[in-house]
């Protein structure tokens, strides 16, 4: 398993998968640890969270150098990464005992409450491009409700995954109470199937989302899955426009792309679709390629080169069915992963950057009449993770958000996750929650008690 630098294509450093038994008695640790830490309160593990907090942010330019090196996360957005994890464990220490709470119901019953328990193990599979926030977002709030934590990350960000575990330790949260498993994909199964592992959840791809579920699903283990996003990008003629330019390139360009609910479609209202193409094509255009540890740069390398080879194969086939190239689109001769920032217009239903996640810096703009039509475009999807909505009447805004097949919408603003709302999608987006409250009730067993 080996960690390469996406910007050089040089070794970063070669990890030996761990054996069945290795993994085994990893299992086995982590199950003897949280017989004693689902005894602690609620106040006394959220507490820990506080530590785990000033951890990140003592050592944040550390972590933000290995994202960088890992999957070619440019420093800025890395640092932000471990800013967001830190603002994350807090709200979670703040607020988790109250959640948690128990509820006392009315009833006939001289006695009627419900209770959260804790349920066991819970394995996570996540992906590599946000290597620190989708472990922690998962983590912490699984921790915090009493369970013991599994880490399968990604196979390129393996030093990521193994800082997130010596993270906890440094925080000084019980050794064995989260542990990362140097596993290849093959082995997942296996951890799955563990009698003593009880639940699993997944960020990623539908393939990965599919195999991982149904795994679960056989074994009637509850899983919770957060996959792809083809998130619609609504313009209507009473925006801001120049405003919605801007953010458009902040959604399509952050991460290079690879973020699950960065804009994708923009879907754009004929009278400003020629203005909204020119400023938006221009400023994509403008982005400064280069080194992630490079202070300047804006548009880093991707993180593997089959993304590279993924993406372009998507843009080249829609262009031959009919798209408009605007500004990229062309294969750079490089040694690091890069592809330039690229921008189709007259995009049209059956091309792949309308009916496909497009996981990389590249926008499909869609020309459409009026806000029915934009309505419609934005829902003819299988996907329905995130969506923004651009009108400078709010209550229009808010109108049209709720006809939007998807589990989140932001209106005016950047689509982003943010600790004190749920996250999750919904069709081929997945299932399930993360943070908020629904995040912290995700993994546990919601008891009835009655007492005649």
């Amino acid at each position: 398993m080996k960690s390469i630098n996406p910007y050089n294509n040089q070794l970063i450093k070669e990890y030996t998968p761990y054996t069945p038994a290795e993994v085994e008695k990893i299992l086995v640790d982590v199950d003897q640890e949280w017989q004693s830490w689902k005894k602690l309160t609620v106040k006394e593990r959220a507490t820990m969270m506080l530590k785990v907090s000033e951890v990140l942010l003592e050592n944040k330019e550390s972590y933000a150098e290995m994202m960088a090196l890992e999957m070619g996360k440019i420093l800025k957005e890395a640092r932000g990464e471990i800013e967001k994890c830190a603002l994350l464990c807090r709200y979670y220490a703040e607020s988790a005992e109250g959640i948690l709470a128990d509820k006392f119901v009315e009833t006939d019953y001289s006695r009627s409450l419900v209770v959260h328990e804790p349920i066991g193990l819970v394995l996570a599979v996540m992906p590599w491009n946000f290597p620190f926030w989708q472990v922690i977002r998962f983590a912490v709030p699984c921790l915090v409700s009493g369970n013991g934590a599994l880490l399968k990350h990604a196979s390129n960000v393996q030093g990521c995954g193994l800082m997130v575990e010596e993270i906890f330790r440094k925080a000084g949260l019980p050794e064995n109470i989260f542990r990362t498993l140097v596993i290849p994909s093959k082995q997942v199964e296996a951890v799955i199937t563990n009698p003593l592992v009880r639940a699993v959840t997944l960020t990623g791809s539908e393939p990965a989302g599919m195999s991982v579920a149904s795994t679960a699903g056989r074994q009637l283990k509850k899983s919770v899955m957060e996959l792809g996003g083809s998130d619609p990008f609504i313009v209507l003629e009473d925006a801001d426009l120049d405003k919605a330019v801007e953010v458009s390139v902040t959604s399509r360009a952050l991460n290079v792309g690879q973020v699950c609910i960065a804009a994708k479609r923009f879907i754009v209202v004929e009278s400003l679709a020629e203005e909204f193409t020119r400023k938006h094509g221009e400023r994509m255009a403008a982005l400064i390629m280069g080194d992630p540890l490079d202070e300047k740069t804006q548009l880093a390398p991707m993180s593997r080169p089959e993304f590279v080879e993924d993406i372009h194969a998507q843009v080249e086939k829609s262009v031959a069915m009919g798209a408009k190239l605007i500004t990229g689109g062309k294969l750079i001769d490089s040694e690091g992963y890069f592809y330039p920032a690229t921008v189709l217009a007259d995009v049209k239903k059956g091309m792949p950057v309308y009916d496909e996640e497009t996981f990389g810096p590249v926008s499909a703009i869609i020309t459409v009449k009026d806000e029915e039509e934009a309505i419609r475009i934005a829902n003819d999807t299988d996907f329905g993770l995130g969506a923004a909505v651009w009108t400078q009447d709010k209550e229009r805004g808010e109108r049209v958000a709720r006809q939007i097949d998807c589990g989140m919408v932001f209106v005016n603003t950047l689509v982003a996750s943010n600790p004190k709302l749920p996250f999750g999608g919904t069709k081929r987006s997945g299932y399930g929650r993360e943070c908020s409250e629904h995040g912290l009730k995700e993994f546990t067993n919601v008891k009835t008690i009655c007492v005649l």
